[in-house]
């Protein structure tokens, strides 16, 4: 399918001058881990390498770094050019109907559409990165997004800009979970396959739009992608990724460890993503 971003990668982020600030912050966290200033260390105690599928049908991958008493909050990112919560233009956070676990189909006054696609379930797990990741964040919310199996962004990209699905809110639990029913991303060029989210401090700061805690992405393993892109509708996908990695894409290419979720699943039955969100 024809590839319906018109701006090059850059233009993805909101441009050099918009992430540079983001960019820079990060690699001087990274700095001043070098140094033993600040433990950069992840919340759970699996290995970070992936684990490859047996099967075309089906992969497992795993991703984290080891436990320690202090942990990193998930690094910060640019939220792109179509985050849809009144940054820039659009903003439906404030419209009934945002606050739902499934994000597949649009609500409200939106044409109605359904993204098709491999299905996947979302789960990011919120902790207190100061208590060493291992207090939940009961009460927070997160507002979570991605493009569909074309590379489009509803509310921003030609052909569905009438349409609001892959976007929605949801309050953590007591474990401070939230999860999301939703299809797999494809991969647009210029940009490695990811999941927008932001991080409110409480429900009714998420579907006011304000104080938002954290911005950051979650990024997918390279052989769940090899697999799920070559099912039918992600042909683009597979020419797109063809030509990134995580270590050149201008978001994960500085350290993408936290960010890297734990994938789990087949085409067939669908995927589960899961990822540890310190804040």
């Amino acid at each position: 399918m024809t590839e319906r971003h018109d701006e090059g990668p850059h233009e993805h982020d909101r441009g050099l001058s918009y992430d540079l600030p983001v960019l820079a912050r990060r690699r001087m966290i990274r700095l001043m881990a070098g140094a033993s200033l600040i433990p950069l260390v992840g919340c759970t105690s699996k290995e970070e390498t992936p684990a490859s599928s047996s099967s075309p049908a089906s992969s497992s991958t795993s991703s984290s770094s080891s436990s320690s008493a202090a942990c990193a909050e998930i690094p910060e990112e640019t939220a792109g050019p179509f985050p849809g919560d009144g940054s820039n233009g659009v903003n439906v956070l404030k419209e009934s109907g945002v606050v739902r676990s499934d994000i597949t189909k649009s609500f409200g006054d939106s044409a109605g559409g359904t993204a098709e696609g491999v299905p996947l379930t979302i789960t990011l797990t919120v902790v207190d990165a100061a208590s060493g990741c291992g207090s939940p964040k009961k009460g927070a919310a997160v507002y979570l997004w991605h493009c569909d199996r074309e590379g489009n962004y509803s509310l921003y990209s030609e052909g569905v800009t009438d349409e609001n699905y892959l976007r929605g809110v949801q309050e953590t639990d007591d474990q401070g979970r939230v999860t999301f029913t939703s299809v797999f991303p494809g991969c647009y060029a210029g940009r490695w396959p990811h999941i927008h989210f932001e991080v409110y401090g409480s429900l009714a700061d998420a579907t006011a739009a304000t104080s938002i805690t954290n911005t950051s992405q979650l990024a997918f393993p390279k052989d769940v992608c090899d697999t799920v892109y070559a099912t039918e509708g992600y042909d683009a996908s597979v020419r797109n990724l063809s030509s990134l990695s995580l270590e050149t894409d201008n978001i994960f290419s500085d350290g993408h460890a936290q960010q890297l979720a734990t994938v789990k699943g087949s085409t067939t039955e669908g995927y589960t993503a899961t990822l540890t969100v310190p804040v």
